[in-house]
């Protein structure tokens, strides 16, 4: 792995790979005195889920999730020709990780129950997978720009609350 990555020309000092999902590989990146994500997006298959314009569909669902009020982390900046996005960090442990120490979710369920019907309303699910939810400060994040068309297959009830309560 490279220990540097750039972003608009700007180079950023990796500390450490944070993951691979569907749609990128995601960096903690620093510059001294903050820390920051670097989100590369990737072109690599996906059996279960199909990409048009990757980079639009993220800063499309940004926008989106944002005027529905979901707490995410900033968007920094985009550097459309190397596809990446730089993003406010999240400093905590993931819901996965709470889970998997046997920590109480309640609150954090409390708090992507009550998101639930303004996403909904809007025809959307979210990625309810737990590595993508961090809480800090009191407030449940969202680390993730991605969604998808409602359905009640893939909503939190019928599946995101299972995925949280095994903590995978």
């Amino acid at each position: 792995m490279e220990d540097q990555i750039a972003v608009n020309g700007r180079l950023w000092q990796i500390e450490r790979f944070l993951g691979k999902g569907k749609g990128g590989y995601s960096y903690l990146v620093a510059d001294g005195a903050n820390r920051y994500v670097v989100k590369q997006l990737h072109h690599e298959p996906c059996d279960y889920y199909q990409f048009g314009d990757k980079l639009a569909a993220e800063l499309d669902a940004y926008e989106r999730l944002r005027k529905l009020n979901v707490p995410m982390p900033e968007l920094l900046e985009v550097d459309r020709q190397a596809e990446r996005l730089r993003k406010q960090y999240i400093d905590g442990p993931t819901v996965a990780e709470l889970a998997q120490r046997g920590e109480n979710l309640e609150p954090w369920l409390a708090q992507i129950r009550a998101l639930c019907p303004a996403l909904y309303a809007a025809g959307i699910n979210i990625d309810y997978y737990p590595t993508n939810f961090i809480p800090s400060g009191g407030v449940l994040y969202y680390v993730d720009y991605e969604y998808s068309p409602y359905s009640d297959q893939w909503n939190f009830a019928n599946w995101g609350e299972g995925c949280w309560r095994k903590g995978k």
